[in-house]
């Protein structure tokens, strides 16, 4: 006995399911939600971790020095984040363009691995982009706190995360917003009074660093503007 066959038609859904699978059979990708930009951020974010690995998660946690990173280490231990603390240069008066290849580098590694996560190179940039050769050195917050100035300090910040994003790097570990009252305390050079209400006028510096927030920006989300060097 012969098989009828039906000719009904495909469901719309059903032939659009078969062209994507067709199209990821063609293309070797598969469509992953954390790398589209317009799929909301929280999305984005259970799809990515669904697809992590133990040793990728605890990775992407960890920081270490620049002294000991290399792209093979960031891509073999799925690095997370570097640090350049006090000091640590990638050579002796390194200029701006060697400060941004060294980044890249550590960046080629990060972004060779599974799943592509970038990964974040942060710098102490304390009083200015202090580690860097001929960058504009400004006085410690002990010394700021006595403007009594939010607005220069403000100005300050800006003018920091120019210098430092000019390097290629997107993130200070700045400032210290910290009470010293005291003075045995090592870091106390970092505080810009003894007084909270001087201490809370200075955290002005973070929109500096950081860009002013829109109007109309959502309540509790993170902003952080462009900065663009020319």
């Amino acid at each position: 006995m012969a098989c009828k066959i039906s000719r009904r038609r495909l469901p719309f859904e059903a032939l659009l399911l078969l062209l994507c699978f067709w199209a990821a059979l063609v293309t070797g990708s598969e469509y992953m939600k954390y790398k589209d930009p317009k799929q909301p951020v929280n999305v984005r974010i259970k799809d990515l971790m669904k697809r992590m690995t133990l040793a990728e998660k605890i990775g992407q946690m960890t920081q270490i020095e620049r002294t000991v990173a290399s792209a093979d280490v960031i891509k073999n231990y799925h690095i997370g984040s570097v640090l350049s603390g006090g000091g640590s240069v990638p050579a002796a008066n390194a200029s701006g363009e060697t400060w941004v290849n060294m980044v890249n580098e550590f960046q080629r590694g990060a972004l060779s691995t599974r799943l592509g996560i970038p990964m974040i190179y942060g710098i102490d940039a304390v009083h200015g982009h202090n580690n860097v050769y001929k960058a504009t050195i400004f006085p410690h917050n002990v010394g700021l706190g006595m403007t009594r100035d939010p607005q220069l300090v403000k100005k300050i910040g800006a003018a920091t995360a120019l210098e430092v994003r000019a390097t290629g790097i997107p993130y200070v570990f700045a400032p210290c917003i910290a009470v010293c009252r005291d003075p045995r305390w090592g870091r106390c050079y970092e505080s810009y009074s003894e007084d909270p209400a001087i201490v809370k006028l200075m955290t002005e510096i973070i929109p500096g660093l950081q860009g002013d927030i829109p109007p109309g920006s959502r309540k509790g989300v993170p902003f952080v503007t462009g900065k663009y060097v020319t």
